[in-house]
C-alpha cells in the first residue's frame, strides 16, 4: 500500500495560516452517490459538506443528515484543546484546533489526520461502508497518555441543494437506548442513528445552536451563505492507544449498523480496494494510476431513487449501475455516462458493472435520445441534449473492446438502430439530419443541447444551434460502428444503407468544415445565431473529428488541426474552451451564478477534453508516446489541491490555472486515467540470464 498514500505535511504552514486547508477538500463515497466531505481544516465552507451526506429513495435524495462534528480532547492535566472548528457570519474564523494538524494523508484513497496535541499525537481517519448509508470516525492515540475525546454532533437536516438559511424543524425527537441515540425529524426524513464504540463511552444531552456559521465559499458563488446547526448534545470517551472509540452515524436500521463493527468495516473497505487495483489495468495498479482508479471508484455508484430500473435489472439476472457525474451537485448525467464509462469502468477492470451501464441508460431511449441528466430525487430523465445517445454508441464501442460481449450487444442493437433512424427521420429538439448534405443539425429556440450547455435565467450562452462539429464527428462514428455491427449480424442490406448515410456525411463534413484561413474546423456552420454563416471560433470540440475509432476529418488535415489545438488550447490541466484570441474569451471563472455561466465554455479549461487531444495527438504522432504522456504532468500536483487525489471539473484559462467548478468531476477522472493508462511505457522485455 505504500505506493498509493498521498500526504501533505502542515508542520509549519498549518500554524501560521489556515488557507492551505479551507481551500482542499476531502471526499469519501459509499457507492449509492452518498458522501461525506468538508475541508482539511474540518471547518465547513460549502453548504454541501457533511459527515452524512446520505443517498435516500425517491423522492427524498440526497440529503444533509450530519452535517458537523465538533471535537475537544481533554488531557491528563486537564487542559483542553479543539478540534477543527467553524467560521463566524462578522465574527472571523474559529479555528483554534488547525494548528494542530501536521500531516494530512490519503491511504488507499481514504482520508487521515494526524494532530500533535501537547504531549499527545492522535489520529483521525473518515471511512463510510460501502452502499450504505453509514459513516465511520475513528480516532486513535498515537503517542501519549489516555486522554479523553469528546464529540459534538451537529445537523440542520435538508435537500442536499437546500439553503442554508432554511429553518431548522422543531422539534427534533431524541431518542436513547442503552448505548444508542436516534434523532428524528418532524418530516419524512428517516432518523439518524448515532453510536460511539469506546470505552466509558457516555452521552450528555445539551441541546444547543451553533448559529451565523458563515459558509464562504457559498458567498464567493453567490448563493445564502450565512445559517444555523442544532446539536443534541455531546458524546464523551476515552482515546487510548488499546482503544482506539468510533463515533457512527447512520440513516440504517440497527441490525445493519451492528453487522460490521468498526474493525471489520475498515478491514472489509480495504479489502475492497485492493481488490479494485488488483482487477485494473497495470498501468493504474500503484502510484498515479492506482490513486486515479480509487479516484474514479467514487463515481460508480447504485442509484437508490429509480426502483423499477432495480427490478427490471434483476428480473433479467443483472443490476443497475450508474455514474455520478461530479461532487458536490451532479447526478448522473448520460452524456458523462458516456464519456466516462471506459476510463471508470472498462480501464479499471469493472467489465461487469460497464455492461450494467450500458443496459440501464438503454431502457431510457426515447424518441432516439437518452436522458441528458436525472434530477435528484426524481424517477424521470430529462432529455435536452443532442449528443448523449451519440456517445452511447461511442461507450459501447470501447465496452466491447474491452470485453467482447456481443450478448450485451445484441440485446442494444434495437436501442442503437432506433437512436439512428429517429436521427434520420427527425427528433425532438430540431435533431434531424439535413437530407441536401447528410450533416446532423440541431438546435431549438432556447435549449443547451450539446455539451457546452450553460444557461442562466433563459439565457443560452452558447446555443450552438445548426450543424455543430463535434455533433457530426459523433453522427459519422454512431454510422460507422453501427455499420459494422449490423454487417456483423448479418444483414447486409441494412449495413450497406448505413454506408451509404456515412458516406455522405464524411463527403460533406470535409467540404464544410474545413477553415482554411486559420486551418482548422469551424465549430458551427449553417449557425442560425450567425444569420446561418459559419462559426470560426476555435473550440476543443473539432479534435472528435480526428479521436473517435472512425475519424470523419480526411487524415491529411489532422496534423494542423492537432497543431491549432495544442498551440490556442493545450494548457497543463486541460483544453481551453475557447482560444484566447476571440473577443468573447473569458480567463477566468469565478463569481455569481450569471458570471460563471458567461465563462464556462467561453475559455474555461476543461480537464477531460485532455483525453480526446492525447487520441488526436497518437493519431498524428503514433510513436510518441511519451510526448503524450508528457501532456497529462500538470494533473500530478493537482491531486494535491482542491480535492486531495481526484480532479476537478475546470480551471481558469491562464495561469496559475486555478480549480475552479465541482471539485471532483467523473470524465475528468476518467480521461485521464484512460490517458495515463494508454501512455504508460511499454512494459520491459523479460531478461534473459
Amino acid at each position: 500500500m505504500s505506493d498509493i498514500v498521498r500526504s501533505l505535511s502542515f508542520a509549519d504552514e498549518g500554524a501560521r495560516d489556515p488557507a492551505p486547508l479551507l481551500g482542499r477538500e476531502w471526499l469519501v463515497t459509499n457507492g449509492l452517490g452518498g458522501f461525506a466531505a468538508g475541508t482539511l481544516a474540518g471547518i465547513p465552507t460549502r453548504r454541501y459538506h457533511g459527515l452524512l451526506v446520505a443517498a435516500l429513495p425517491t423522492p427524498l435524495g440526497r440529503t444533509l443528515m450530519l452535517n458537523h462534528l465538533s471535537e475537544w480532547l481533554r488531557l491528563s492535566d486537564g487542559t483542553r484543546f479543539e478540534i477543527g472548528g467553524q467560521e463566524q457570519a462578522g465574527g472571523g474564523l474559529e479555528w483554534p484546533g488547525v494548528r494542530h494538524l501536521v500531516e494530512f494523508r490519503l491511504e488507499a484513497g481514504l482520508p487521515v489526520w494526524r494532530y500533535a496535541i501537547g504531549n499527545a499525537t492522535m489520529e483521525k481517519r473518515v471511512r463510510m461502508l460501502h452502499r450504505q448509508n453509514t459513516v465511520h470516525v475513528t480516532y486513535r492515540l498515537l503517542a501519549g497518555e489516555t486522554v479523553r475525546l469528546k464529540l459534538r454532533p451537529a445537523l440542520h437536516v435538508r435537500p442536499l441543494e437546500g439553503s442554508v438559511h432554511g429553518d431548522i424543524a422543531e422539534p427534533y425527537a431524541i431518542t436513547g437506548v442503552e448505548d444508542r441515540l436516534e434523532v428524528a425529524t418532524a418530516s419524512d426524513y428517516p432518523p439518524l442513528r448515532l453510536k460511539v464504540y469506546g470505552h466509558r463511552a457516555t452521552f450528555t444531552l445539551d441541546s444547543a445552536r451553533l448559529k451565523n456559521v458563515h459558509y464562504r465559499a457559498e458567498a464567493q458563488r453567490g448563493y445564502a451563505d450565512v445559517g444555523e446547526l442544532w446539536s443534541p448534545g455531546y458524546f464523551s470517551v476515552d482515546l487510548s492507544a488499546e482503544t482506539p472509540p468510533t463515533l457512527v452515524a447512520s440513516t440504517e436500521g440497527w441490525d445493519t449498523i451492528g453487522a460490521l463493527g468498526p474493525e471489520a468495516a475498515a478491514a472489509a473497505e480495504h479489502e475492497r480496494r485492493m481488490r479494485l487495483l488488483a482487477e485494473a489495468a497495470p498501468a493504474a495498479r500503484s502510484g498515479v494510476g492506482a490513486e486515479l482508479a480509487l479516484a474514479a471508484d467514487q463515481f460508480v455508484i447504485t442509484p437508490t431513487s429509480r426502483c423499477e430500473d432495480a427490478a427490471r435489472a434483476r428480473a433479467a439476472g443483472g443490476d443497475v449501475r450508474s455514474i455520478i457525474a461530479g461532487y458536490y451537485w451532479f447526478t448522473d448525467w448520460g452524456r458523462d455516462t458516456m464519456i466516462s464509462l471506459e476510463g471508470l469502468t472498462c480501464i479499471t477492470g469493472r467489465h461487469m458493472e460497464a455492461g450494467y451501464i450500458l443496459r440501464t441508460f438503454g431502457q431510457y431511449v426515447s424518441d432516439g435520445l437518452i436522458p441528458n441528466l436525472f434530477p435528484d430525487g426524481s424517477n424521470e430523465g430529462l432529455y435536452h441534449t443532442a449528443d448523449a445517445s451519440l456517445w452511447f454508441f461511442h461507450a459501447v464501442d470501447r465496452y466491447l473492446d474491452a470485453t467482447g460481449d456481443r450478448e450485451t450487444l445484441a440485446a442494444l442493437m434495437p436501442k442503437l438502430t432506433e437512436i439512428v433512424q429517429s436521427h434520420l427521420a427527425g427528433t425532438r429538439f430540431g435533431i434531424h439530419v439535413d437530407p441536401k448534405d447528410g450533416l446532423l443539425i440541431q438546435g431549438a429556440e432556447g435549449y443547451q443541447l450539446t455539451w457546452m450547455d450553460a444557461k442562466c435565467d433563459g439565457w443560452v450562452v452558447t446555443p450552438r444551434r445548426g450543424k455543430a462539429v463535434e455533433i457530426n464527428a459523433l453522427w459519422y462514428n454512431a454510422l460507422r460502428l453501427l455499420e459494422g455491427w449490423t454487417r456483423g449480424a448479418g444483414d447486409e442490406d441494412a449495413a450497406r444503407a448505413l454506408a451509404a448515410h456515412a458516406s455522405r456525411c464524411q463527403h460533406a463534413f470535409n467540404e464544410r468544415f474545413w477553415n482554411p484561413e486559420g486551418e482548422y474546423l469551424y465549430d458551427v456552420v449553417e449557425s442560425p445565431d450567425l444569420a446561418g454563416k459559419d462559426d470560426p471560433a476555435c473550440r476543443p470540440n473539432q479534435l472528435l473529428a480526428i479521436s473517435l475509432t472512425h475519424p470523419v476529418l480526411d487524415q491529411a488535415r489532422w496534423a494542423p488541426v492537432v497543431d491549432t489545438a495544442r498551440a490556442k488550447l493545450l494548457t497543463p490541466v486541460g483544453l481551453r474552451s475557447l482560444s484566447p484570441d476571440h473577443p468573447d474569451f473569458k480567463p477566468t471563472y469565478h463569481g455569481d451564478l450569471r458570471t460563471r455561466d458567461a465563462a464556462y465554455h467561453q475559455g474555461t479549461v476543461w480537464a477531460w477534453l485532455i483525453g480526446p487531444f492525447v487520441d488526436a495527438w497518437l493519431k498524428v504522432h503514433p510513436e510518441d508516446r511519451e510526448g503524450a504522456r508528457g501532456f497529462l504532468a500538470g494533473f500530478v500536483p493537482h491531486l494535491d489541491e482542491a480535492c486531495i487525489g481526484s480532479i476537478g471539473e475546470v480551471f481558469d484559462a491562464v495561469e496559475p490555472y486555478t480549480p475552479r467548478g465541482c471539485v471532483a468531476q467523473a470524465w475528468s477522472v476518467a480521461e485521464v486515467l484512460r490517458a495515463w493508462v494508454r501512455t504508460a511505457p511499454p512494459p520491459s522485455p523479460p531478461s534473459h540470464l
